[in-house]
């Protein structure tokens, strides 16, 4: 089946967001998807199949299937545009979370997903033992998100890992106010799917823009994921979905030889 490796959410390679976005003709064995997602390890492996008139896409990690994958999604679109329909300008993609569409806007490709309810918890010690610093807001949705006061705290992090597997949420993400052009910064990390850091993490705003929407009062917003490869996220709330668009590069193309 061809596979192709795109960096989501950067302009130019070994930045961004490494995904790898397979197209079989038919679905593969669940076994044999999990299997490629973990020889790949990358934080997702995308596997996008043609079903009748349209397409369904999933999400693989090293951990197991996922529920919703920004980065991905986004790879998969571009590599859609640029090697499927090149004429195309927009794409659908059915999923778990439900139909997904993916725009060109200019160089942008802009996503519309679902945002995350996110409920007010309790900040506790727990939290502060994983960051190192102590939340000053913590709220919980599909993930925790932990809010601190600046975004130096952010960069800085080097969370405790393996106590992170005992705090609530799927993925655990940190975020602060930003500087310059980003309203926000933030990080993400998932060792609960055997990833230690999520470079770019798009499911992750789906919690992050909703709470600073809310608490900028405005609902365009610029967001810098501060990994060390970092990347860019041009957001918009819109009612109970988040509009995610950002740019992708091509790092590879080939050939997996596993039978599907």
């Amino acid at each position: 089946m061809k596979q192709y490796i795109v960096d989501a959410f950067t302009k130019e390679v070994f930045a961004g967001n490494p995904a790898a976005v397979c197209c079989p003709d038919r679905w593969p064995e669940d076994a044999l998807m999990c299997r490629i997602a973990m020889e790949n390890n990358l934080s997702e492996t995308a596997f996008v199949v043609r079903e009748g008139d349209g397409l369904r896409i999933r999400w693989f990690t090293p951990g197991g299937e996922i529920d919703l994958c920004g980065h991905a999604t986004l790879a998969s679109a571009y590599v859609y545009f640029r090697f499927l329909d090149p004429a195309a300008e927009r794409v659908t993609f059915q999923s778990l979370s439900g139909p997904l569409t993916v725009t060109r806007e200019g160089d942008l490709l802009a996503m519309d997903f679902p945002a995350y309810e996110l409920s007010p918890t309790e900040v506790t010690a727990d939290m502060a033992a994983v960051l190192g610093v102590r939340p000053q807001e913590a709220w919980l949705g599909r993930d925790l998100l932990c809010v601190l006061d600046r975004p130096e705290d952010v960069i800085a992090l080097k969370p405790d890992l393996a106590k992170a597997l005992d705090l609530p949420g799927l993925l655990l993400h940190a975020t602060a106010p930003g500087t310059g052009e980003a309203d926000c910064v933030s990080r993400t990390f998932a060792p609960k799917l055997r990833v230690d850091e999520d470079p770019v993490c798009g499911s992750g705003h789906c919690h992050i823009v909703p709470y600073w929407a809310n608490r900028l009062e405005k609902d365009n917003l610029t967001a810098y994921q501060a990994s060390p490869r970092g990347g860019t996220l041009y957001c918009r709330l819109a009612g109970d979905r988040v509009v995610l668009a950002g740019r992708a590069a091509l790092f590879s193309q080939g050939e997996i030889l596993a039978d599907p």
